[in-house]
């Protein structure tokens, strides 16, 4: 199915790389009750509609681009002029708190998970209105695939496509990285995931587990930590897609196979030799993470073609 996929895609590529050789790229602004989310709209130059693809950024300070303020790799700027090069439209913006969506932020102890789904839905509602748009499609890339799934349960959306997204419910992904730690680090760390777990806040944190569950923070994890992707996933009624690839070393090929057998409807595809950051990498770390700092390095061969199939 991928190499029949990646030959129809080619020829798409081909036949609509002149047609929309024109993009328009124009600010757009979503007004919530808590400040501006900044974001950039980019389409082909056509009086046609098209679709669009809403793209949603992963976590931590990860602004529309793709990047953040000690790297600079430009992955989600070059989906979407991937997009746009081929007769698609996206928009990508700014999270609140971050880059030019920085007076939008809430403070640290109010912040919840679900502010980062509210805010994707009114993406959705307000490109709903837009007329110019034949159907909307949300991409979340990384913790932004965990968002986009469960704003695709409450609006209108066509299609969803999750592009190395977890699969595993977050605290189980912190147990996971701790077991990576002295013995003594996971012991000490699991009966404050499990409380959190629980929905209660852990008023004693040890001094060493503060910059990860500090007091402020934990209203957030809780909220973060109720959701399984996996059960998330398999609430979609839409067309799925789960793309991953192969020399990921923050999220592996497993999460994605979870992901696909928890919704019939979902389309697998492994992309081997693609890394975190969606470019061609080896699998040593070192080299891998060297990467996420090279802006000019292209996005891996065959993504774009494999995310036009399924959209087209």
């Amino acid at each position: 199915m991928f190499s029949k996929l990646m030959f129809v895609s080619a020829i798409l590529f081909l036949l609509s790389a002149n047609l929309f050789a024109q993009v328009a790229d124009q600010p757009i602004t979503l007004e919530t009750g808590t400040g501006k989310i900044e974001g950039t709209l980019l389409r082909p130059e056509t009086a046609e509609k098209v679709p669009i693809v809403l793209i949603i950024a992963g976590s931590g300070p990860t602004d529309r681009n793709g990047n953040n303020p000690s790297m600079v790799n430009n992955s989600l700027k070059m989906l979407a002029e991937g997009f746009a090069q081929n007769g698609i439209a996206s928009v990508r913006y700014d999270k609140r708190g971050v880059g030019e969506s920085k007076n939008a932020a809430l403070s640290e102890s109010e912040l919840r998970f679900e502010n980062y789904v509210e805010d994707a839905v009114s993406w959705v509602e307000l490109l709903g209105k837009d007329i110019r748009f034949s159907e909307i499609i949300v991409l979340g890339h990384s913790e932004g695939s965990l968002i986009g799934m469960i704003a695709a349960q409450r609006a209108r959306v066509d299609k969803f496509i999750s592009v190395a997204g977890v699969g595993s419910p977050a605290g189980d992904i912190i147990r996971e990285q701790l077991k990576a730690q002295p013995p003594f680090v996971l012991e000490q760390s699991l009966p404050i995931i499990e409380k959190l777990e629980k929905g209660e806040t852990v008023a004693d944190v040890p001094a060493m587990f503060f910059s990860l569950f500090r007091p402020s923070v934990q209203p957030y994890i809780i909220s973060w930590f109720k959701y399984d992707p996996q059960q998330e996933l398999a609430k979609l009624a839409q067309p799925i897609l789960i793309i991953q690839g192969t020399t990921d070393i923050q999220v592996g090929v497993s999460d994605a196979v979870k992901l696909a057998k928890a919704n019939s409807k979902a389309e697998l595809y492994i992309i081997e030799g693609m890394n975190h950051i969606l470019k061609e990498a080896e699998s040593d770390r070192a080299k891998n993470i060297a990467t996420y700092a090279m802006p000019d390095l292209p996005l891996k061969e065959g993504l774009i073609e494999v995310l036009l199939g399924f959209i087209r």
